[in-house]
């Protein structure tokens, strides 16, 4: 099978090793996003941050011939597990008609200490599609 490397160009790929996404055959695994700009400056409340990480989400999501409707599991960490209903706010936004398996649950810190929320999907592509 063919393998598609992704980068959305963010700070840390380079740095750690790792693409943002990786899509082989008809699955795509989208690494953990966080509301990190590609210089590494992170702003916001959980919900505002969560929003943020969907975006470029999506963006790894399309880079790779899919979308949002082909997700079948989610991740979301949290620094603070009391952020859960934002966070959840965020997800149901996007996925309340895709309704993927998801969990969520805290840890104890992310790689910048602004940091509140990553998330991370895992997709399958419901047809077939060239890349």
């Amino acid at each position: 099978m063919k393998r598609v490397n992704f980068s959305s160009g963010g700070v840390w790929e380079p740095k750690i090793g790792y693409s943002r996404a990786v899509r082989v055959g008809q699955m795509i695994f989208v690494s953990g996003c966080t509301a990190a700009d590609v210089n590494g400056k992170v702003v916001g409340d959980a919900y505002t941050q969560s929003r943020a990480a969907l975006g470029t989400i999506r963006a790894a999501l399309e880079g790779l011939g899919a979308g949002f409707h082909d997700v079948v599991r989610t991740r979301m960490y949290l620094r603070d597990i009391g952020d859960w209903e934002a966070v959840g706010r965020a997800h149901a936004e996007v996925f309340a008609g895709i309704l993927p398996a998801a969990t969520m649950l805290e840890v104890s810190r992310f790689i910048h200490p602004a940091m509140l929320v990553e998330i991370e999907v895992d997709a399958v592509l419901s047809e077939t599609r060239v890349i």
